[in-house]
Formats: structure tokens, sequence, C-alpha cells
């Protein structure tokens, strides 16, 4: 039995760190959005035991290590069966930019084995599962717009987002988020965000742009600031960077403008430049 599935990218529109929790997470407050930048991945259940996951061009971590192998690992454990997954991922979201792209995976992995296997667990059930994979993993299995509290893994759904097209940066620098968390200075603890009200248009969106991770990426990449500063200059009404980059991305009002600007961007061939929207628009 195979099955294929897409796992889409995300972006935050604002990004807020309240405070170091004792487990030594941090408390968020974010507004996530996915977006259609998808890796496609091929996942096969069989009779011979084992996990086997494979990306070509990018280094995957050994066994169980990988969180797409996590991921099959616990479904088969929660079916009690000893069936064989095999996971081939065709990886088009760049590797550690701020999108999202390993736990959506990951989600893809869980919600598809989660109809292959039987197993039939609600979406909730599988968000806790997803939540002792990663922090965004609820996210991406929750499937839609959220305003999302706690470590990420606490979801609210949003009113609908203005049709808007993103232009996405990626100067191909690996950030490791870990890192930028232990070098985050924090300056909003014990601030109680609150979901943003007037979402639905684009100056609404606009006006709520914020990323605390910014000042430690941007810190040690200052040349993200300048992407950020070129995305304006070349017609976008908000640019700000995802999660912990160094991904950064452009709000533009429609497709010719968006691609118009991402032609610019990509003439520098050492940049990744993806023009998208959210999914479902």
């Amino acid at each position: 039995m195979t099955r294929t599935v897409l796992a889409p990218a995300k972006i935050n529109l604002c990004l807020h760190v309240l405070g170091k929790r004792p487990d030594g997470y941090h408390d968020l407050a974010m507004l996530m959005q996915r977006i259609s930048l998808y890796d496609r991945l091929e996942i096969s259940l069989g009779a011979e035991p084992g996990i086997r996951v494979s990306c070509a061009g990018v280094a995957l971590p050994p066994g169980d290590e990988n969180i797409a192998a996590k991921a099959a690992r616990r479904m088969l454990e929660l079916a009690a069966s000893q069936d064989g997954v095999v996971i081939v991922i065709d990886k088009r979201i760049p590797v550690a930019a701020g999108l999202g792209g390993g736990s959506s995976d990951a989600a893809a992995v869980l919600l598809a084995l989660n109809e292959m296997l039987g197993l039939n667990l609600s979406r909730q059930r599988l968000q806790v599962e997803g939540a002792r994979l990663g922090a965004d993993v609820p996210f991406f299995v929750f499937g839609a717009d959220a305003w999302a509290t706690g470590i990420g893994d606490v979801l609210t759904a949003v009113p609908p987002l203005p049709r808007l097209w993103y232009v996405l940066v990626n100067p191909q620098l690996a950030v490791s988020t870990a890192w930028v968390y232990q070098n985050l200075r924090l300056t909003t603890k014990g601030v109680d965000v609150k979901l943003p009200r007037l979402l639905g248009t684009g100056e609404g969106l606009v006006r709520l742009l914020h990323n605390d991770l910014e000042t430690v990426t941007i810190g040690r990449h200052p040349e993200l600031a300048e992407l950020k500063a070129r995305l304006m200059s070349l017609g976008a009404t908000g640019a700000l960077m995802s999660g912990s980059g160094p991904t950064v991305f452009g709000l533009f009002a429609d497709e010719s403008s968006a691609r118009t600007a991402a032609a610019v961007l990509a003439e520098d061939e050492s940049r990744c430049v993806f023009v998208v929207q959210p999914v479902g628009s």
C-alpha cells in the first residue's frame, strides 16, 4: 500500500516569545499560515520490517533521529503493527530555513499512516502525538491558519486572512533554531499577547508583522535586513523573517507585482526565491 501526500511549508506572520519555561521550552504567541510550497512524500507499507527514509540531495539524520521516521515509529507502535514503512521525500522546502519543512513532513506521515493503518485517531489526538515530535508539528496536523500559543501546540482557528501573494527569499544559510533561542535576550516576558483583530485586510496584516527572533538571526546575518529592505523597495507592503530564519518574505497585493519582484531577486543565483499563496486561498 502506497500513499503520496503533499506537506506544505509555513510562515509566521507574527512571533512573540513570552518567556522561558521550566522544561527549557519557550512560551510563544504566533500567527501561523500554511503556504503553497510543498515537499512531496511517498509513503509505503510493506511486510519487510523497519523504517527507511530517503531524500535525494539531503543528508538526513540517521535512523530514528529523523523526525519523519520518529512519526512513522510512533504510528506503528499505536497500531501494534509489525509492518515496515518506506518514506521517500521529494524535498522542495529548504532545510533549516524557518519554514517548518521537517515538521510538516512529520505531520504528513502521522496523517497518512493514521489512515493507512486504520487507526482512525482524531486530529486532536494526532496533535498531541505531534507535539512529542516537534513544536510545529501540531500546527501542520491542525491543517488551517492558526493563532498558536504554549510552545506552539495550543491552536485556535482564526478568521479568513486576506488573499495575498508572498515572495520568499532564502539565502541558503543554515540557521539552528536551538542556537537562536539560546541567544535570545527576552524582552517581552510577562506580556499577555492576544489574538490580533482586524486580520481581514492587507493593511491589518502588515501592522501585526513582528518576529522576536529577528534580533538574533539578523544580528548574525545582517544581509537578511538588506533582503527585507530590498523586498520593500520592489513593492512589498511589508516584510518579515519567518520563524528562526533565515528565510524572509514580502507581502504583495497581486501576482504580477510578486513575480516581477521575484524575478529581480532571483538574479542572484545564491538565493532560492519562491512566489507562493496561502494554502486554500
